[in-house]
């Protein structure tokens, strides 16, 4: 059984479903599953696309939702009894899930270890509790978990390390999009939720106009996250009257190719979250940009313990990527950091400290060796 509960989540289960597959041809999967899962014909227990939502309030407004998927999932579990649970990503749900299927009797296997070094780390204990196997993704963490008394932990690499490329050229893509090879190009990622869409969308559009009042040769891509966001987006670059007149053939609107777009980008504002890694691991020079509403601001920044909140920052261990966090986001201080990114030298630099930042992430096969631990798990 493996259980997905947003995209990047379906993602990363896609890969390793494949990898358990290469291993154990006979393997059969059901669970929560998104569209990547359900391509490879894992059969769909619970439809996952709905349940990625952020926010506390908007959490508490589902709860019911969230209530009947748990159940739902305990009884097909009940019924299939699989010989291994799989829970990727998504802690705040798959925790609780751990626990009622460990009591169950249920062999549980959590995939991407939630991010409890940077909040909720109490929370470690049911990870020593109620998970069999913790597969973690990124190098630090099994030294912290070990430091916790927690060692049933496996570093496999991360995923995303060489499995993140652009399959055209800088000049290819730029071809195909006609966007001129002579004039800075800016890749817009808003991020892959509804709620993140439109509340980043605008403030992205905003600096792009206050950029094109400076320099009208400069082209903006911007990154689709799901085809279902393009009305959202195309009336988000209509209705910004700071755009100034003429300037809307300046706008692409890319629908998945982000990682070719990322390429052919000479610096991009991405959205906190895996976009950030990605980004790094393509080596294009970003600011890191995140607002939520003031409420769930001030209800979850006194639980954040960390020091960097982009990702490739915390493994780089040091802010290689500025970050424009809620009130500092705005159209005047991100212009200011992406014309500076756009500086030759800098962006030389910053490209340099990408590639040795990712360089920490392994070469690749990450999938392959978590399906190896999985299999291992089964037959100890």
């Amino acid at each position: 059984m493996i259980v997905a509960g947003e995209a990047s989540g379906d993602k990363h289960a896609a890969k390793l479903v494949s990898a358990l597959r290469e291993i154990a041809p006979e393997t059969a999967f059901f669970g929560a599953t998104g569209p990547a899962l359900r391509a490879l014909d894992v059969e769909t227990t619970v439809n996952s696309d709905e349940l990625s939502i952020v926010g506390l309030p908007e959490i508490a407004a589902a709860l019911p939702m969230f209530i009947r998927t748990f159940r739902k999932l305990l009884r097909s579990a009940d019924e299939r009894k699989p010989d291994a649970v799989v829970l990727v990503d998504f802690p705040d749900f798959n925790l609780k899930l751990a626990k009622s299927l460990k009591k169950r009797g249920f062999r549980v296997v959590y995939y991407i270890s939630p991010q409890l070094w940077a909040w909720r780390s109490y929370r470690s204990k049911t990870i020593r509790k109620y998970v069999d196997l913790l597969i973690s993704i990124l190098p630090f963490e099994k030294e912290w978990y070990a430091k916790r008394g927690i060692h049933h932990v496996e570093y496999v690499g991360n995923p995303l390390a060489r499995e993140v490329h652009p399959e055209t050229s800088r000049e290819e893509f730029r071809a195909k999009h006609s966007i001129d090879l002579d004039h800075p190009f800016i890749a817009l990622l808003p991020g892959s939720r509804s709620k993140e869409v439109r509340k980043i969308l605008p403030l992205m559009m905003e600096t792009a106009a206050e950029m094109l009042i400076k320099n009208r040769e400069l082209q903006f891509g911007i990154a689709l996250a799901s085809e279902r966001f393009r009305d959202e987006v195309e009336s988000a670059i209509k209705e910004n009257k700071a755009v100034p007149a003429g300037s809307l053939p300046s706008f692409s609107i890319i629908s998945g190719e982000t990682y070719d777009l990322l390429n052919a980008a000479d610096a991009a504002a991405v959205t906190s979250g895996t976009a950030t890694l990605e980004t790094g691991i393509i080596g294009t020079p970003m600011a890191i940009v995140y607002k939520t509403s003031a409420l769930n601001y001030k209800l979850l920044r006194p639980l954040i313990d960390v020091e960097h909140f982009g990702l490739i920052n915390l493994i780089a261990e040091e802010r290689v990527a500025k970050e424009l966090i809620q009130d500092e986001f705005t159209p005047k201080l991100l212009a200011e950091e992406l014309f500076h990114l756009l500086d030759a030298e800098t962006n030389k630099k910053i490209r340099e400290d990408l590639r040795a930042a990712t360089d920490k992430l392994g070469h690749g096969g990450a999938s392959k060796r978590a399906a190896e631990a999985i299999i291992r798990l089964l037959e100890s």
